[in-house]
């Protein structure tokens, strides 16, 4: 195959040559993935370590002229100070608002016409970030990437406009009750602990981040020792150890990490009501969850599938909506963290029905607990999630991403081409077991934003 991005010709007036390129190529790398039968068994990573002794899982391809790249660093929002929480996450906005030479207007403009993304975002446990380009701008491209991982300038006029933003948002938040819930089912479950913080922090903490504050935090941070990196597309091995030694070289050699304990939710009943003018409550649920190393996380990853991660092929969407016509949408799922797991549902409802919806949620974890799934829905559950696991890997984004995810959970450079049979290896014992482990009914955290059982009429069937 040929080079399409250097024969186009745009048809797309208000995008430049350059992105217009970009688009397109990653368009065309997304169908020749997606056009395999089995994505992820075509797969080949090689492990590449560059000549500073800098680590990456590269997958080759040369097809389309395109490089993306996926890296992280431990730490996340869990490192965020005392009264300065959603520090982290003001971080992630501030790395391309100029560094080096170029102010926040010059770097934007640099990246526009060379036609590469990138982005930053921090979650409980890591700091994250994402870079793509053409092959023919990739020099300037990782130089880019290299300026802002390196040489942020964290200028006082980009920070108060990214501070004024992320105000604006908290603003919005606040009458968001989705938001709401999670906000106040996470400082139940983690009282005293700095998962219990909002990761984009309250309107107090985010007024008092300095300068000063988003310095030390890149300093302490982003950092080799703790770097995990994946890249696919077109570059090889020798050109990429070179590349990791430019772009990341310049990072301190050792974090300075503050100590975080384990931690787990406390057993419920808990419920805590958050009153809120809005014709439908919103409930958050959960409870103590499974961590990712656990024997027992694969099981209960198909066990929520049955459950309430299915979609319309799951349990509490069955019981919930099509029976009841309680809600529109009921679902759940796994969030395990480097320092705790918790299981977490959330269904929207009128208010008048909130007490039925969680009675019924309630009655189906007890079900699932004392009897366990039927052998169906565990062959459909592996057929669906084996199956769909190819869709993880149609563009080099989401490879890379994958790729990521694997190196930060330290599940093993052949974690890919074993995963569908970790699955298929499920047996209906192994999910009664791991249902009794985890489903606690009678344990719930709760959350409720709204005003429920305030409707004068109960919601009609249908």
């Amino acid at each position: 195959m040929g080079n399409p991005s250097r024969s186009l010709k745009c048809t797309f007036p208000h995008i430049g040559p350059a992105l217009c390129r970009t688009v397109f190529a990653a368009a065309t790398f997304a169908l020749i993935w997606m056009s395999a039968v089995s994505a992820e068994a075509s797969i080949k990573i090689q492990r590449v370590v560059s000549p500073g002794g800098i680590e990456a899982w590269l997958v080759e391809n040369h097809d389309v002229p395109l490089v993306a790249m996926r890296f992280g660093f431990q730490g996340g929002a869990a490192q965020d100070p005392k009264g300065k929480e959603g520090l982290a996450h003001f971080v992630s906005g501030m790395l391309d608002e100029g560094a080096g030479d170029l102010t926040s207007t010059a770097f934007q403009e640099r990246m526009q016409e060379i036609a590469i993304r990138m982005e930053f975002n921090a979650s409980r446990d890591a700091f994250a970030g994402g870079f793509q380009t053409l092959t023919e701008n990739s020099e300037a491209g990782f130089e880019m990437l290299r300026l802002a991982l390196t040489e942020a300038r964290f200028d006082q006029a980009a920070l108060e406009r990214i501070k004024k933003q992320i105000l604006t948002g908290l603003k919005f938040d606040l009458n968001d009750p989705r938001k709401v819930a999670s906000r106040e089912w996470f400082r139940l479950a983690f009282e005293g602990h700095p998962y219990s913080n909002p990761l984009k922090g309250s309107a107090e903490s985010v007024a008092a981040i300095t300068r000063d504050d988003l310095k030390d935090y890149a300093r302490r941070v982003l950092t080799r020792d703790t770097l995990k990196i994946s890249v696919v597309g077109d570059i090889d091995a020798k050109t990429l150890g070179s590349v990791l030694d430019k772009v990341f070289g310049g990072l301190g050699e050792k974090s300075d990490l503050r100590p975080v304990a384990e931690i787990k939710p406390p057993a419920g009943p808990i419920e805590k009501i958050v009153e809120m003018n809005v014709p439908q409550s919103v409930v958050q649920f959960g409870l103590q969850g499974i961590k990712r190393k656990d024997k027992d996380f694969v099981p209960s990853y198909v066990l929520n599938y049955i459950l309430g991660g299915g979609g319309f092929n799951s349990r509490l969407m069955e019981e919930v909506r099509e029976k009841r016509g309680l809600a529109y949408s009921v679902y759940s799922y796994l969030s395990p963290y480097k320092h705790a797991a918790v299981y977490v549902g959330s269904v929207a409802t009128e208010n008048a029905a909130v007490k039925e919806s969680l009675e019924v949620i309630q009655g189906e974890l007890k079900r699932m607990a004392e009897k366990g799934p039927s052998a169906n829905e565990l062959q459909n559950a592996k057929q669906y999630l084996t199956g769909s696991y190819p869709l993880r890997f149609d563009t080099s984004s989401k490879i890379a991403s994958q790729l990521l995810w694997v190196q930060i959970e330290e599940l093993g450079i052949d974690y890919i081409d074993k995963r569908n049979s970790l699955i298929e290896a499920i047996t209906l014992k192994d999910l009664k077991r791991v249902a009794a482990r985890l489903l606690q009914a009678d344990g719930l955290i709760v959350t409720i934003v709204g005003k429920p059982g305030k409707a004068e009429k109960k919601p009609t069937e249908g």
